[in-house]
């Protein structure tokens, strides 16, 4: 239901499209590129030589939002429908919260931090088994999710302001600021940190997302009272269509009056992409990625089925 009503809202007004699919597509792909760059030598080549794939497969699980109904539900979480403290209390082990709250509810609510700790383990296996397929496409993907559950309306219900009359907010907050701004980040952040517990890290990073709502929506509503409407949007032209979208100043002064908000976790976003990447080679018993045999051409070609296949939802559901 999320989806389909960012989908609607964004069909009727046009503004910032994709604010309803995570970061943006741009966003997600930078993510994944810079955190390729932090990875230590024995790691960095293997994942230079796919830097394309890495890159582009960033935004798959957002593209599979649109055929896999169970897919939606992975990218964020309703945190404050489980009371307060709910990032400090809710089982760590999928099983538990399954018994404790139903397949039904975590699904209705969002399992983010859940599906990471899945993904993370598949891609710990897939190096275990130097399967490079599986290797490539884990990777890029569990950059996505890590990256989403960096985003603070990716852990609350009121995830586009809907419940507060701020429509939109999600796609200014993810995708318009850092379209806008992101060549003045900073990504110089130093190697990747080992994840003793990477469950309980994607946890942190949900509960370090929700605490930074408030600044989120407070903001917004401050600046719409000193914005008029036609201060406040401006039209561009996207291709062959006109849309609407938040201004520049507008996207700015929100920007500058979060103090350093979004580049801050997006910054969070890489050095934890990078982590996980790392840690799961290292808990595969840091196998020597040089020796992996090179794709095939037969193996190229079952990556680009599988692209196709995520998009249309043509695969199998167990899979993330």
């Amino acid at each position: 239901m999320r989806f389909f009503s960012g989908l609607l809202f964004l069909l009727l007004f046009l503004v910032v499209p994709l604010g309803a699919s995570g970061w943006g597509f741009y966003a997600h792909q930078r993510i994944n590129r810079q955190a390729v760059f932090m990875l230590p030598p024995e790691m960095v080549g293997f994942y230079k030589q796919h830097l394309a794939y890495i890159i582009e497969q960033a935004v798959a699980p957002d593209k599979r939002r649109y055929a896999v109904p169970e897919e939606g539900a992975r990218h964020y979480i309703d945190l404050e429908v489980y009371g307060d403290s709910a990032a400090q209390k809710l089982p760590r082990r999928w099983e538990d919260a399954v018994k404790q709250f139903t397949l039904d509810t975590l699904q209705r609510h969002g399992i983010v931090p859940w599906h990471i700790g899945l993904v993370q383990y598949q891609l710990t296996q897939a190096f275990k088994q130097h399967d490079l397929q599986r290797i490539l496409r884990l990777s890029a993907e569990l950059g996505h999710y890590v990256a989403d559950a960096c985003v603070p309306l990716h852990t609350t219900r009121n995830y586009n302001g809907q419940l507060t009359g701020q429509h939109g907010i999600h796609g200014l907050w993810e995708s318009r600021v850092p379209e806008l701004f992101a060549a003045e980040y900073d990504f110089f952040l130093g190697q990747p940190q080992y994840l003793e517990n990477p469950s309980r890290a994607a946890w942190e990073i949900v509960a370090r997302s929700h605490a930074a709502l408030d600044s989120v929506f407070s903001l917004e509503k401050q600046l719409s009272q000193t914005f008029s409407e036609d201060r406040k949007y401006s039209l561009e032209e996207r291709g062959a269509t006109t849309v609407k979208v938040y201004s520049r100043d507008f996207s700015q002064a929100y920007s500058r009056g979060l103090h350093g908000q979004v580049e801050r976790q997006i910054r969070l976003a890489t050095h934890r992409v990078a982590s996980y990447w790392y840690t799961a080679w290292v808990d595969a018993g840091q196998p020597d990625l040089k020796h992996l045999a090179p794709l095939t051409p037969e193996q190229k070609q079952q990556l680009e089925q599988e692209k196709l296949q995520y998009q249309t939802g043509e695969h199998d559901a167990r899979e993330p």
